[in-house]
């Protein structure tokens, strides 16, 4: 039995002494292959002998159950629709999941496809302990286990500053729970309490063409296409191409955007044993800045789309380009070399549509506001070479990777400020214009980084594992203000970040498992008052878990518990709160996440979450912040999205979706001011399939329940009641 590509089945049969009678048909349970022995006329039946059955001499079968066929039932499924077993873009090494010592929740496409997710983050609904922090139009940022992971992520497990990208290219999302740094350095906040790697599309060795096209509510309107296959007869070269376009209105009033993606790959088989894959992604981006609301209690009884920018000003509008290559060499079945590079280069033009609120007047109604405009550049550089084996000494099973690192990270931007009319955001009168334009700040960051790590899982037994490792990180950063060209703070800070985990399997399906690590991120936007470096902010984990996989493997569950403590924060300083800081400062969460995924039976598929998050400040100069919780993490959330289909009979191909997704109350900033209430968020979906042909309707919100992301600087009202339908096509 041969899988011939991703949905065919090759079955062989030969007979002994002349070709076997093959027939295939339909049952109740499910496509039988029948198989009828041959018999010549010379040959006489016998009763076999079951006395002594062996293997090697076949039992001939009797006269009278010659015409009965031996049925072969072959079952099967598509690997990771919903639950994955590896990620190795994140863990660096083949192994399973359940060999790791850290708790790895992968969301894959099928999940995306059944949502009919449209962003990028909204993969936060699947994975217990992350929330979504929106940003800037096109990016966004992340909660993780209680404290905010930035707005910078990886891809492909390269640094990705900043971008959100189009999901028409995304295989999977991996979250790696708790610190990072042991394999991806201290470059980052992310590094701190995890990190999110998006996985891409790589082409593949059998034809697959597909086509989807959705329109839903507020004008959205969304195309695709995904091809792929070999190029030449003998399959060196492959190749993939991604292409969207959407165009969209929005539940906020005024606001629009656009967006052209396209993203070609090529994998060159270079010779038996080294590939070559070469990926590059363009992003075309043009959208009305939206910011939400003030960060204050009124705005909790303005309407979810109420805009308090100016209509008719000018958009903002980029690009991102990546290029990344891969290039990959076996030296044996064993022992292989990786050498990966990637340059990402993002340019936005911010119009001066981008409307800040400044503060609401005493009357409670009146918002004083400015208006922006600058240009805004990232790039990012990065090399990265890495020997992975394994190997044996004595009775010890090692897996290992050694790997270096080079990165460089640049940031520029430019601030023009003008100022702009109030607006009364009860009954807002539009059409002021910003005044002139002066120059606000400008400047420069960036960090040139070396990092060299070592990562090892011992096999001290079949069900005893522990996984050691460490990465030393030189890291010289800097910070320019840009009209005077003077370089502000420029350093360099040094570091070695350890991990140690243990896994114990008491049998096949089962893994209890423990880890300690801490990671690094420099602090490079100031000094001391006495112009002293300041020490990198540090964080530490102990964490402890159980990974159970459930009938038959088809479902996995990770549940986890976990303490992260930050120390080295930076808090005001008492003799200047104004303009320095001091290293005094230390915050804490604790928590327990389950998160469970997989298929339940044939056509049921599920994944759910449940998370409690206790992340508080432990230390702060101000005495009044001691026990404040962390901005727009609630203490308890959980979430379910489940589909069912039909798979015979008359309703073959008809399916159905649900989704919850709840959330406790959050503090809306630090220090603690007011929350946002709580919410249960419902979803649902209809779909059906006929041969190459899927059509599809999905209902986001679908009891209209009004909520908010925040960031800890504003607040922005969810969709309300969404409905998008779309309609597939694959051959």
């Amino acid at each position: 039995m041969i899988n011939q590509d991703a949905n065919s089945i090759r079955v062989v049969v030969a007979g002994e002494a002349s070709a076997p009678k093959v027939e295939l048909f339909d049952d109740d349970k499910g496509l039988v292959f029948g198989v009828i022995p041959a018999i010549t006329s010379t040959q006489q039946p016998q009763t076999p002998d079951t006395s002594n059955p062996s293997s090697e001499t076949p039992a001939t079968i009797p006269s009278t159950e010659a015409d009965e066929p031996i049925e072969l039932t072959v079952t099967g499924e598509r690997e990771g629709e919903y639950n994955a077993q590896n990620a190795p873009s994140s863990t660096k090494i083949d192994a399973p999941l359940r060999d790791i010592p850290q708790a790895i929740q992968v969301v894959p496409e099928q999940v995306f496809k059944d949502r009919q997710v449209t962003r990028l983050d909204e993969f936060t609904d699947n994975v217990s302990g992350v929330q979504r922090v929106f940003g800037f139009g096109t990016t966004s940022g992340y909660n993780i286990r209680g404290f905010f992971a930035g707005y910078e992520s990886l891809r492909n497990g390269f640094r990705d500053q900043g971008n959100q990208r189009d999901i028409a290219n995304i295989q999977q999302v991996e979250v790696l729970k708790g610190p990072s740094s042991v394999l991806y350095g201290g470059g980052s906040s992310a590094s701190l309490s995890g990190i999110v790697n998006t996985v891409t599309k790589k082409p593949l060795d059998s034809p697959l063409y597909q086509a989807n096209f959705t329109a839903g509510s507020f004008n959205f309107y969304r195309s695709s296409i995904d091809a792929t296959g070999p190029l030449l007869s003998d399959r060196s070269a492959l190749y993939r191409l991604n292409i969207a376009y959407d165009n969209a209105n929005s539940y906020r009033d005024f606001v629009n955007s656009e967006n052209f993606f396209i993203a070609p790959a090529l994998t060159l088989q270079l010779g038996p044993r080294t590939t070559l894959t070469t990926e590059y992604e363009y992003l075309n981006y043009n959208y009305i800045f939206d910011k939400g609301l003030p960060l204050d209690p009124v705005s909790l009884r303005l309407p979810v789309n109420r805009f308090i920018g100016e209509p008719g000003l000018d958009p903002t509008t980029g690009s991102v380009n990546s290029l990344t290559s891969n290039f990959e060499h076996n030296f044996s079945d064993n022992w292989k070399f990786r050498q990966g590079l990637n340059v990402t280069i993002s340019n936005t033009e911010v119009g001066n549509s981008r409307v800040y609120s400044i503060s609401l007047q005493d009357d409670g109604s009146t918002l004083d506001r400015t208006s922006s405009v600058g240009a805004q550049k990232n790039e990012n550089y990065t090399l990265q070479s890495e020997v992975s084996g394994k190997f044996n000494t004595g009775s010890l099973r090692h897996n290992i990777l050694v790997g270096v690192e080079l990165a460089r990270f640049k940031y520029g931007y430019d601030v023009f400020e003008a100022p702009l009319a109030p607006i009364n955001i009860f009954n807002p009168v539009y059409g002021a214009r910003p005044g002139a334009f002066t120059l606000s700040f400008a400047g420069e960051q960036g960090a040139d980084n070396v990092g060299v790590y070592l990562q090892d899982l011992v096999e001290l037994s079949p069900n005893l594992k522990i996984a050691v490792g460490g990465r030393f990180d030189v890291v010289d950063s800097f910070y320019k203000d840009r009209p005077t060209n003077t370089v502000v703070n420029e350093q360099t800070d040094s570091r070695f970040s350890p991990r140690v985990g243990i896994v114990y399997q008491p049998n096949i399906s089962t893994s209890v498992y423990f880890n300690w690590t801490n990671s690094f991120v420099p602090q490079i936007f100031s000094r001391s008052r006495t112009n002293e470096q300041f020490k990198p902010e540090i964080g530490e984990q102990f964490e402890v878990g159980l990974k159970q996989n459930l009938f038959d493997d088809r479902i996995s569950a990770t549940l986890a518990f976990y303490q992260i403590t930050r120390q080295n924060v930076l808090t005001p300083d008492p003799v200047d709160r104004d303009n320095f800081s001091i290293q005094t400062g230390e915050q804490r969460s604790r928590g327990i996440e389950l998160d469970v995924a997989g298929e339940i039976i044939p056509g049921w598929k599920v994944i759910a979450t449940y998370a409690y998050t206790n992340a508080e400040v432990t230390e702060d100069n101000n005495l009044n912040l001691i026990g404040d919780r962390t901005a727009g993490v609630p203490e308890h959330t959980t979430s379910l999205w489940t589909t069912y289909e039909f798979q015979r009979g008359n309703l073959q191909g008809l399916g159905f979706g649900l989704g919850l997704v709840y959330a406790a109350e959050r503090e809306v900033s630090l220090p603690n001011t007011f929350t946002v209430p709580s919410y249960l968020r419902t979803d649902a979906s209809v779909f059906y399939r006929r041969n190459n042909y899927k059509f599809g309707l999905n209902f986001k919100n679908l009891f209209d329940v009004k909520y908010y992301e925040v960031d800890g600087y504003s607040l922005l009202p969810a969709a309300p009641l969404t409905v998008l339908g779309t309609v597939s096509v694959e051959f």
